[in-house]
């Protein structure tokens, strides 16, 4: 006989099964977008230094604050890659989302998808306009900070601190401002959501 405590076992068992399917199903998909190739170079827990080669990217500028920015961005770089914006043939989706301060203004961002590692300057599809452009960012020693959760500006400013005070105490030289790097989609639960925070930082 079905009792109350019997039913709500059920439930949470029912609940716990669908959670561990849910992470194979993001495990999965994670795994079959191709994300930058790095060399770990040193690591110490969540905070990681990486030498990362030359990277194509697509980018775009967009104006306003963080978030309301990055999510400017994205649509014209999504009608790049699935060919809505221009002629020829898709380009796979990657990860992650990059986002970086531009140098023109204040509040202005760049957002860049870094473009599949098959792909040059010379093959990749030539954008439409002048909306998107595409470029090569040279070779470089990157510091990056991962955490989990939406990454909202009170998050990010804290790992980017945690980032900062790491690197002055390891006597690593800051280059430039921060990118903030997302790998997720907005529908990821925030405990399964990867996010980062990297520098440029001197090689030795």
């Amino acid at each position: 006989m079905w009792t109350f405590k019997t039913l709500a076992l059920s439930g949470l068992g029912l609940v716990a099964g669908l959670a561990v399917i849910a992470v194979g199903i993001w495990i999965y998909v994670m795994s079959t977008i191709e994300q930058p190739t790095y060399a770990s170079v040193r690591q110490d827990g969540a905070i990681e230094i990486r030498d990362y080669p030359a990277l194509v990217v697509a980018e775009v500028t967009r104006r306003g604050d963080r978030q309301a920015a990055v999510r400017a961005g994205f649509s014209p770089l999504a009608g790049y890659i699935f060919a809505r914006s221009r002629e020829g043939e898709t380009v796979s989706m990657t990860a992650p989302v990059i986002q970086t301060p531009a140098q023109a203004a204040e509040q202005s961002w760049l957002i860049r998808f870094v473009m599949p590692s098959k792909y040059t300057l010379e093959t990749l599809p030539k954008a439409a306009g002048e909306d998107v452009r595409l470029l090569q960012l040279p070779a470089a020693r990157r510091a990056a900070i991962r955490f989990s959760g939406v990454a909202t500006d009170a998050l990010i400013a804290q790992n980017e601190a945690a980032l900062r005070g790491w690197l002055a105490k390891a006597g690593i030289a800051i280059q430039g401002a921060a990118t903030y790097a997302y790998y997720n989609d907005p529908w990821t639960p925030g405990p399964l959501r990867r996010n980062e925070v990297l520098f440029d930082v001197a090689g030795s």
